[in-house]
């Protein structure tokens, strides 16, 4: 389960590629520098027609994909030229639905935010979202986050990086699936200005003890507090989830900030 809105049964690997009921307009992602095994449940996704109406009208503006039709990557994207100003930015990898991403995005207007996701499902709904709310510094990448952090980003241009709930696979044979390993942290570690923040939440006890492991391990990377003075706010958003499942289990909220 990631926040924003999904529903526990339908957990699902935020670098991995899209389902194939959905992958119709998504080239496959290419094997990288920072492989893990990446699976995914399928899941439908039609969107509604006024989704997909305001689907048709805003994402060549606000998304993009994060490979061309030939599979080749976007390379060096140029955030300035799309949100139309400089501003610190942010990557939310794994956005859902998006309640999180345009709740952080409001209090935060002088912050640009991008959020990754492969499901075009969640990406509807928060470009719906956008549309009603009227913010103006959310854009969207649909594809593999890894590949999105490999390729589109140079080093130190990150402020801050999300990972809200990723999927746990909480069976010991499928821990090579998550997606906060030493080698992905290494590429956000990389990817972060010195003082960047890498902010992780997750409701499963055993890989909240593994992110700790590998943020702590990470040698450009050290351990803050939530009430630390930083460049970007860490007040997540209890979403719909979390509000239903009160009485369950505790949500372990990790930062780090990436050393001078």
């Amino acid at each position: 389960m990631r926040d924003h809105g999904r529903m526990h049964p339908s957990r699902s690997d935020v670098g991995a590629p899209a389902p194939a009921d959905e992958a119709a307009d998504v080239p496959p992602a290419q094997p990288h520098r920072f492989p893990r095994v990446t699976s995914f449940r399928t899941r439908r996704s039609t969107l509604s027609a006024a989704q997909q109406q305001t689907w048709d009208r805003l994402w060549p503006e606000l998304g993009m994909q994060a490979r061309d039709e030939d599979s080749k990557p976007v390379v060096d994207l140029d955030t300035e030229a799309w949100f139309g100003r400089s501003a610190p930015l942010i990557l939310e990898i794994g956005s859902g639905t998006g309640t999180s991403t345009l709740a952080m995005a409001q209090a935060e207007p002088d912050l640009d935010v991008i959020a990754v996701e492969v499901y075009r499902k969640g990406l509807a709904q928060l470009l719906s979202a956008i549309d009603r709310s009227g913010v103006t510094n959310i854009r969207m990448v649909r594809g593999d986050g890894v590949d999105v952090l490999e390729h589109m980003f140079g080093t130190g241009t990150l402020t801050g990086v999300r990972v809200f709930f990723p999927d746990p696979w909480p069976k010991a044979r499928h821990h090579k699936r998550r997606l906060l390993q030493p080698a992905t942290v290494a590429l956000i570690a990389d990817r972060l200005r010195p003082g960047g923040i890498l902010h992780a939440a997750t409701d499963h006890a055993g890989y909240a003890e593994h992110i700790a492991e590998v943020g702590d391990a990470e040698p450009l990377l050290q351990r803050v507090q939530l009430d630390a003075h930083l460049p970007i706010s860490v007040e997540r958003p209890v979403t719909k989830y979390e509000r239903k499942a009160l009485a369950g289990p505790d949500v372990t909220e990790l930062v780090w900030e990436k050393r001078p």
